[in-house]
């Protein structure tokens, strides 16, 4: 510990806070500029693929991914690397499926989509679910992660101070600001990280002669293997085929944290240039991020924990200076998870539980209550970061526990979007039993009962769920009523034909081949 605070030098703290500085001055811009709801929530619809592909990207790639991606890979190897890279499968489908379902649609948030296929009882149901998983999880881990992360740097500060300061931040601006706020400095965050991460792995790759075969040498045997034999208990390959990308699909298509970018896009090209672009950003970290992590066996062995390989990295071979542009890019994972994760669930409580949609509503009074909605996630998330010190491996297990919530989820939105046949009570229906039936596998591969891996349970549950919500659609519970035509999905939604959007560079099809070409790559390059 004492090492590692005296690595960092009066240069790397004046370019942290010069960093605090440019993203607290561009939340303060934005915020002055925020007047109503739709601009609280969806930046006005006036979202450019860029910002929108960047966002997607920086408000991914928390503090714990950065460490337990670098730290995995030095353990185990680089197969976990899937859950970035694969991310593209999900994505692909947001950009040619969803994405135009949910914009012509013109809803403010994915459950609000349920209402529209299904009824308000699914809606409540999910949005509910989806707003305790943001704020407990993926908010106070958020928070948890960086107030670990400013502690290890700097010992004289507490948990408890790290968490709120943190909190108060990101909260801050998110709640004044709103999601073009989140999104132009998620935009700038994206960009340190990148650069941050490229620097590491540069120094990382010159340690070792830049020779990929002077790196292949220096790791233990399947080190560099993406597909693992179905004994291995990190990522087995029928969970790397068939678990990794379903995981993704709550996560990238129906979980507003993620999914509020492309509602806010300024046309369905942006949202599908945005989708596309944020799946060609998540193949990156594998490269700048997994394999240093990698590398790091033979340039800082016998490390006692493996998550403090990241940490030790920044301060061992990074050049005075450096260290601080890096620890900024930490900085910037935990500020855009936790920014992204307050305003989405705001905007959860506000469109889907304060008001109906048959009901009109000022939007002042909108963007007040989302305010109002995002202090109070805030607080309650500061207040539960700190108690996962004392959690212990059940933490650990909570990351697990999003594979319960997925499997139904998959099926209704999959279902809905492709079938006029399944039915709104049907639906709610297989989420409560499937997710009844995920608690208990889950508590029975705790205790060893349940053989299978949870990336393999996925699969196995989300088939079951179709099969649910299929048959007793179709059964004792089919439809009261013919959805709207706007709501199933067809061949011609997939992209727009309009003069200028297709054809040339900008062309989303071609943008969808170059992904789906990246990822093949990846797979062969490292099977």
């Amino acid at each position: 510990m004492d090492s590692i605070q005296s690595a960092i030098t009066g240069l790397d703290i004046a370019v942290i806070f010069v960093y605090l500085a440019v993203v607290l001055a561009i939340g303060v811009w934005v915020s002055m500029r925020t007047k109503t709801g739709e601009d609280l929530f969806l930046g006005g619809r006036s979202l450019t693929w860029g910002a929108i592909g960047f966002s997607l990207f920086a408000s991914n790639i928390s503090t714990t991914t950065i460490i337990g991606l670098t730290g995995s890979a030095y353990a185990t190897g680089i197969a976990t690397s899937a859950f970035e890279w694969m991310s593209g499968v999900p994505l692909l489908l947001l950009a040619f499926v969803f994405a135009p379902l949910y914009l012509r649609a013109k809803v403010t948030t994915t459950p609000e989509w349920l209402d529209r296929r299904y009824s308000r009882g699914v809606r409540l149901y999910f949005s509910g679910l989806t707003i305790f998983f943001t704020v407990v999880v993926e908010t106070a881990g958020g928070l948890y992660a960086g107030g670990v992360v400013m502690t290890t740097f700097f010992p004289d500060l507490s948990l408890w101070v790290s968490c709120i300061a943190v909190g108060l931040f990101a909260g801050g601006y998110a709640a004044t600001g709103g999601l073009k706020a989140v999104v132009y400095t998620d935009v700038l965050q994206a960009i340190v990280l990148l650069v941050g991460c490229s620097i590491v792995t540069y120094l990382m790759f010159q340690s070792l002669d830049f020779s990929w075969a002077t790196v292949r040498e220096a790791l233990p045997t399947g080190h560099l293997d993406m597909v693992k034999p179905t004994s291995d208990e990190s990522l087995p390959w029928p969970g790397l085929f068939f678990g990794v990308w379903m995981l993704g699909f709550w996560y990238w298509i129906t979980n507003q944290y993620v999914v509020q970018r492309v509602l806010g896009a300024r046309s369905l090209q942006d949202a599908q240039r945005g989708a596309i672009l944020g799946g060609l950003l998540k193949c990156v970290p594998l490269f700048i991020m997994v394999l240093p992590g990698a590398m790091a066996v033979s340039l800082l062995p016998d490390l006692p924990e493996k998550d403090m390989v990241f940490p030790v990295m920044i301060t061992q071979i990074l050049p005075a200076g450096l260290t601080g542009l890096v620890l900024a890019g930490l900085v910037a994972a935990i500020m855009s998870t936790v920014d992204s994760t307050l305003n989405s669930s705001s905007t959860l409580v506000v469109h889907d539980f304060i008001t109906r949609p048959e009901d009109d509503i000022d939007p002042r009074a909108a963007r007040k209550y989302g305010s109002i909605s995002t202090i109070v996630f805030m607080l309650i998330a500061v207040l539960v970061a700190p108690l996962i010190q004392f959690a212990g491996g059940i933490w650990d297990y909570l990351q697990q526990a999003f594979s319960i919530i997925v499997p139904p989820i998959v099926a209704i939105y999959s279902l809905g979007a492709l079938s006029r046949r399944v039915s709104d009570r049907a639906a709610l229906v297989t989420l409560l039993s499937m997710h009844g039936l995920g608690v208990v596998l889950f508590g029975l591969g705790q205790i060893g009962v349940w053989p299978l891996h949870f990336t393999v349970t996925v699969p196995v549950m989300t088939v079951l769920s179709c099969v649910v919500h299929y048959g007793l659609s179709v059964t004792v519970l089919p439809p009261q009523s013919a959805p709207d035509d706007m709501l199933i999905w067809r061949p011609h939604m997939a992209y727009s034909t309009a003069e200028g959007t297709t054809g040339g560079l900008l062309d989303v099809r071609l943008w969808g081949l170059v992904l789906t070409a990246v990822m093949a790559g990846i797979l062969i390059a490292f099977w």
